[in-house]
């Protein structure tokens, strides 16, 4: 099975991590334009508890519009989705989706060739991210 994200763990409050994700994807073009606290919806609405967990929909301007205007079926597809979940308490995993997994439903060579800068992006977002900068 092909993998649809980066994956991280990383020791770290879990607000704190949230924050660096977020400082690492605007280091790398992308803007945070949603935020779901998953967890707080599912007790909301079904009083269900799980571990904390966030999705953050991350967007790189100039790559949505460069793949829009290549396909306007990408919109379905967008924003990429950063998540944040909560482990155990002081240890997160971060997944932030391959946009070149999500350009490959589509079938159109040329939105998974625009989507490998957008891999590259995250890739170098995730590296960033250590136990240290979480911890600070």
């Amino acid at each position: 099975m092909k993998q649809v994200s980066f994956k991280k763990e990383v020791r770290g409050d879990f607000n704190r991590v949230i924050q660096d994700v977020t400082a690492a994807l605007k280091d790398e073009g992308f803007g945070i334009l949603t935020r779901i606290d998953l967890h707080e919806k599912f007790k909301e609405k079904l009083g269900k508890e799980i571990e904390p967990v966030v999705i953050l929909g991350a967007c790189n301007p100039k790559l949505a519009y460069d793949s829009y205007q290549a396909s306007t079926d990408v919109t379905s597809l967008l924003p990429c989705n950063a998540v944040v979940r909560q482990l155990t308490p002081g240890t997160c995993s971060i997944e932030l989706a391959r946009a070149t997994a999500l350009m490959e439903i589509l079938g159109d060579p040329g939105l998974v060739k625009l989507a490998n800068e957008a891999d590259e992006r995250l890739e170098r977002c995730l590296m960033r991210l250590t136990d240290e900068s979480a911890a600070a």
